[in-house]
């Protein structure tokens, strides 16, 4: 099937984009890596009015090191984070990278467009939300910085007003010794997640200084699971607080039955990604090597 009729712009600047985007408002649409956005316009799913084509910008592309945070810019290429040695520093996001779709999405798509796009089964929203990661948007009245809980308000709904573009996002490096995982299941390579989970920790000895744990398809928004979090930070050894911690976390998940499973299969998912990141993580925070978590 083909898109319905559509005008075409290519703005040189941000400044431009959100002029564009202001006139336009809710009938225009942004195409950075368009990996979501094309399918949706050929089935009749989005009919825009407008596109407007961000990928002639100057300053939206790239990876950077800022202090303490890696700031992820709105061009940024599924391959870039697979590749980048500052991607390195958090394996969490390396992970993310090389479970992305396929080599065609990930050559094409970028990371913050997956943010914007909010799918409840998608890689990125689920791993980033284990860090503490900020989302700069650009508007009319200026830019503006919210966290990225905040920004995530629904299933494929965001903080982001018709008149808004995201422009980068920037997230935190934890401090050594850290380590982080994200693990997955899904039906097939490149597919979504049936499941997944992302741990972000920080270590001392044998305890958890802090600890983040973030579920994706696992509702309609990813989730932190808290409680989890708190079993493992309160235990004198995290590993002792497995069980309780796996058990904390498929109460935590809010599954909802489709092709890719019940809500048991999908909780018991959970649980069983969960010690498996954590895991990895451990293991990665104690200065050992532990390739992707491939299902």
């Amino acid at each position: 099937m083909y898109p319905s009729e559509f005008e075409y712009f290519a703005p040189r600047t941000v400044a431009e984009a959100v002029r564009l985007l202001d006139q336009y408002g809710d009938a225009a649409k942004i195409l950075a890596g368009g990996q979501s956005l094309i399918p949706m316009m050929k089935l009749r799913i989005a009919t825009p009015q407008c596109l407007i084509d961000v990928n002639r910008i100057e300053g939206l592309g790239g990876l950077r090191r800022e202090g303490d945070r890696l700031v992820i810019g709105a061009l940024c290429r599924h391959v870039e984070m697979a590749s980048s040695p500052l991607v390195a520093e958090l394996p969490i996001l390396a992970d993310a990278a090389a479970l992305t779709a396929d080599v065609q999405v990930r050559n094409r798509g970028t990371v913050a467009g997956s943010v914007a796009h909010a799918d409840p089964a998608g890689d990125w929203p689920a791993a980033l939300m284990a860090l503490e990661t900020a989302v700069t948007i650009a508007g009319p009245a200026g830019s503006r910085v919210v966290p990225l809980n905040d920004f995530i308000v629904d299933a494929y709904t965001t903080g982001l007003a018709g008149n808004e573009m995201l422009t980068e996002l920037s997230v935190r490096i934890p401090a050594a010794p850290r380590g982080g995982a994200y693990a997955k299941f899904e039906r097939r390579a490149g597919d979504f997640a049936s499941a997944s989970v992302g741990v972000q920790i920080e270590v001392d000895g044998d305890r958890c200084r802090t600890a983040a744990i973030s579920l994706g398809a696992l509702g309609s928004t990813p989730i932190r699971a808290r409680a989890a979090e708190q079993r493992v930070l309160d235990a004198a050894s995290a590993v002792d607080a497995l069980g309780d911690a796996e058990r904390l976390v498929r109460e935590a998940a809010e599954p909802f039955a489709d092709t890719r499973g019940s809500v048991e299969y999908k909780r018991h998912l959970a649980g069983v990604l969960f010690r498996r990141a954590f895991m990895a993580a451990l293991e990665r925070a104690r200065g050992r090597r532990v390739a992707t978590l491939h299902p």
